[in-house]
């Protein structure tokens, strides 16, 4: 997503998500007005509030009526980071989780009541409770990278009680933890430059991961065997972040924000890339319900609606930073997206992320 340099990509590992979630002013569609910090905007169908440094990845909790938002806070002079609490329809806040260490990715578990972040920073993961918003336990992960830094633990998949975390270094790996006990108990290594995306697919009963390499690892998650390795076959170099996937079709859209700006389209059936979908692309989900594919553009500051059959943007939302993560909910009704500023020179931002709440027709 941006230009890396190892420790750069360890400092600002959810730059390149969904980190998760990613994770991505207020603006209504196809508008670009100011924001006013501390104000709460709202259009017909977009509600968005600016909330804190370091704004990444989402989870959603409807039985609770909680929306979580990790933040990693500044990378100046601030340590440590939160996790906000909100009310899913209104954007306020409802709680606040001081963390020791930054927070980045998240995972929901199956039982509802528990999700996961990773403190990429430290090569750590937390178990966060879902009702209170309080660490309930961490996991240091260790490794690092050539330069002597922590490998960052980025993206997090939950599965079948299994923690799958991608890790930023080079070359990479992906920690396979006991999410009950929050154990080690397996490493994928030989997984490429900087592990990036992380996704389980019903349709293959596989693990995917994308790489800095290029590369879209097929992992078999009963034997935390590398099976195939897919890449766009164009002979360009590509970082790949992001995926979504359309299990009716066994399409996996892929995106990558550095050289590629590009979705690459890929036929699970044959690893094959089937279409190009031009511009920069970040954040990515699919919408069954609406036959749609959603981005977040960095660059553009956009979030598109992409028709899923002939790629057209059917609908685009501006914003006058950089959308991020994106977070489509359970029942479809809503799009989250976390808003990000740009960085000075010294790793200060200049002004606090938003999030927004895009309300789906």
């Amino acid at each position: 997503m941006v230009s890396f340099s190892l420790r750069k990509t360890v400092l600002c590992a959810a730059l390149i998500t969904a980190f998760t979630v990613p994770a991505l002013p207020v603006a209504a569609e196809n508008t670009q007005p100011g924001n006013t910090a501390g104000t709460l905007k709202t259009t017909s169908s977009v509600t968005q509030r600016e909330l804190g440094d370091g704004l990444y990845e989402m989870a959603l909790f409807p039985a609770d009526h909680a929306l979580y938002v990790a933040s990693a806070q500044s990378f100046k002079g601030t340590n440590g980071g939160v996790i906000y609490r909100l009310d899913p329809t209104t954007l306020a806040t409802t709680g606040i989780t001081h963390t020791d260490l930054k927070n980045f990715g998240m995972a929901v578990d199956d039982d509802g009541k528990t999700f996961y972040v990773t403190n990429s920073l430290d090569g750590g993961v937390s178990k966060v409770d879902a009702k209170s918003g309080k660490v309930l336990q961490r996991l240091i992960l260790g490794g690092k990278g050539k330069e002597g830094h922590p490998a960052g633990a980025r993206e997090v998949l939950f599965h079948k009680g299994m923690l799958f975390i991608g890790r930023v270094a080079d070359p990479g790996s992906i920690s396979v933890v006991d999410a009950k006990t929050m154990t080690l108990k397996a490493t994928i290594d030989n997984a490429g430059k900087w592990v990036t995306g992380i996704i389980f697919s019903p349709v293959t009963q596989r693990i995917y991961a994308t790489n800095g390499s290029g590369e879209v690892l097929v992992i078999n998650p009963q034997n935390n065997k590398i099976e195939q390795r897919w890449t766009p076959g164009d002979g360009k170099e590509y970082l790949l972040l992001n995926m979504a996937e359309d299990p009716k079709t066994g399409r996996l859209f892929v995106t990558d924000d550095s050289q590629g700006k590009t979705t690459l389209v890929f036929d699970e059936r044959t690893g094959k890339v089937i279409k190009r979908i031009a511009g920069d692309a970040l954040g990515i989900k699919f919408d069954a319900k609406r036959n749609a594919i959603f981005i977040s553009q960095r660059e553009a500051k956009k979030v598109l609606r992409l028709d899923a059959t002939d790629y057209s943007v059917k609908q685009s939302w501006d914003f006058a930073t950089r959308p991020n993560s994106l977070l489509l909910s359970n029942d479809g009704s809503a799009l989250y997206v976390t808003l990000k500023q740009d960085f000075n020179k010294d790793h200060s931002t200049k002004g606090p992320d938003s999030i927004v709440r895009i309300a789906l027709d």
